[in-house]
């Protein structure tokens, strides 16, 4: 079975409705001292609640920067306010910056990497004790691995164009979301080629044990022909969520089996138990915790409200935008993301949206896809790469080079939508990379580390300190500078309603998000 959308042909007639996509960053940041190690100290009051700030939050760690972007009708109105966020942090950061590479800075041992505190009010503590939850898990380092998440949703109006099915317009956005999601399941490893920029880790990081890399240098391991490290299996080993394979055929199939992971017991984490010397560890033994702690390179979206299940929101309400979660951290752009690549993910999300969309098989598991993507983080720039399409060979030059070509129509009607030439230029850009591995970003910065004879550390410090430099440079204006001001103020009145308004006890407020989730 396919699921069909209509092509850009099509589609080309309606072109005004592309101004009516919706996207959204979310990109993290360890905030490190001067040396380039991971600062230990809280998170800075200067910016406001943790816990309710609405741009400004932390992710795993007390340092682990998370700026959030609203959501926005153009690229442009989306990288001038992540830029605005980036300057008003570094700003009030003092002597300490953002460390702009997606592999971490120099960690302190694993016992004192510090989880990131969320006040007292239940909301708080139940985000603190996720994050201990997967410090037993998974160990800490792992968690300060940092990357940029693209949030995007197509108009309403697109999905009536649609011929995936659907009695009603919740019923095709979910189609069409789900079929977009595979789509992108086929296709990512082409992102990982295009953008994947950390084909090196420090030392520190792996504890001095190369594993499956080599040595770079005194300080640096490396895989010659890596993408994006960060995105392979390096280090990270979770046999729960191994076995746990989530199905995008459909939506009810997708929340069922969430459903099944949340509430299925697993013997080595209930064994952990949720409590240690009386205190709160992880909020169950279950495969996962809750619904966020599955890792995915794509999300199915809805917003949520104070203890609302993700699944349950998703059920009730149906998707309403993606999240990409595979892009790593651009350490040659101040804010970590280039103009050019949120442009082509915009132009490669509306491809995957429109283009046909197979079902998968196995019982909605792609292994070719799956095995693809794990081959070009570690080895997507070795001459002669070969990939699996369709259960045939082909070489991923030249599977890069015809999804240049499909997409490229798409481009072109972003073109139109928006009447300039960005999308074209942009695209243009990638087809540079598909012709020559060397103007990847993963062989760029290998290349800069050889030629200036520069550790991963000392090259990412660098880049760190001058784009801290060029945050600093420039003061917002009184009008944003004011609104930023405001909002850190009202995140601490916000933080403390939460407190003073708490009137359960944690277990019971930990047995009512439980309960919250419905079964499908």
């Amino acid at each position: 079975m396919t699921t069909s959308n209509q092509g850009p042909a099509v589609l080309g007639r309606h072109a005004p409705i592309f101004k009516g996509i919706l996207r959204g960053i979310e990109k993290e940041g360890l905030r490190v001292d001067q040396h380039g190690a991971l600062a230990m100290t809280p998170h800075p009051r200067a910016l406001g609640s943790a816990l309710t700030h609405p741009h400004i939050t932390t992710d795993y760690s007390e340092a682990l920067l998370e700026l959030i972007t609203g959501t926005h009708d153009s690229t442009e109105s989306l990288l001038q306010e992540l830029e605005q966020i980036h300057r008003y942090t570094s700003q009030k950061l003092g002597d300490e910056l953002i460390w702009n590479q997606s592999m971490p800075a120099l960690l302190p041992p694993e016992a004192d990497i510090p989880i990131a505190w969320y006040g007292t009010s239940n909301t708080g503590m139940l985000k603190h004790v996720y994050r201990r939850g997967l410090a037993e898990r998974y160990g800490k380092a792992m968690q300060c691995i940092a990357g940029v998440h693209y949030n995007f949703s197509l108009p309403e109006a697109f999905w009536e164009l649609t011929d995936a099915g659907g009695a009603t317009l919740q019923e095709r956005r979910n189609k069409g979301y789900l079929a977009l999601i595979r789509n992108f399941t086929r296709y990512s490893w082409l992102l990982m080629y295009l953008f994947g920029a950390s084909p090196a880790v420090s030392k520190g990081f792996m504890g001095g044990r190369p594993g499956p890399l080599q040595e770079f240098d005194a300080d640096t391991f490396y895989l010659p022909y890596a993408t994006s490290l960060r995105m392979s299996d390096l280090g990270y080993q979770n046999k729960a969520q191994s076995d746990l394979q989530l199905c995008y055929n459909d939506l009810e199939t997708f929340l069922e089996r969430m459903y099944a992971a949340v509430t299925t017991p697993w013997p080595a984490y209930e064994a952990i138990g949720t409590h240690r010397n009386g205190e709160w560890i992880q909020l169950s033994g279950n495969i996962l915790q809750i619904e966020n702690e599955y890792y995915s390179n794509i999300r199915p979206k809805r917003t949520t409200g104070r203890c609302e299940r993700p699944a349950t929101a998703l059920a009730e309400r149906g998707v309403q935008y993606i999240e990409v979660r595979c892009l790593d951290i651009d350490h040659t752009s101040p804010i970590g993301i280039a103009p050019e690549t949120a442009c082509f993910m915009d132009a490669f999300l509306l491809f995957c949206a429109a283009e046909p969309s197979k079902l998968f098989p196995n019982n909605g598991f792609c292994h070719d896809s799956h095995d693809n993507f794990s081959l070009v983080v570690k080895e997507g720039r070795k001459p002669g790469l070969v990939l699996i399409d369709q259960n045939k060979p082909k070489s991923l030059a030249d599977w890069s080079q015809e999804l240049v070509e499909r997409i490229a129509p798409y481009a072109a009607l972003l073109d139109q939508a928006y009447g300039d030439s960005r999308y074209t230029a942009a695209l243009a850009r990638q087809a540079e990379k598909v012709r020559d591995v060397e103007q990847t970003p993963s062989a760029r910065l290998l290349k800069t580390l050889r030629d200036q004879k520069l550790s991963l550390h000392d090259y990412s410090l660098r880049e760190s300190l001058a784009h801290r430099d060029y945050l600093n440079a420039q003061p917002l204006d009184a009008a944003t500078l004011e609104r930023y001001e405001a909002a850190t103020q009202a995140s601490f009145m916000e933080q403390k309603r939460l407190e003073d308004g708490d009137t359960e006890d944690f277990a019971s407020y930990v047995a009512r998000y439980h309960a919250a989730l419905k079964r499908p």
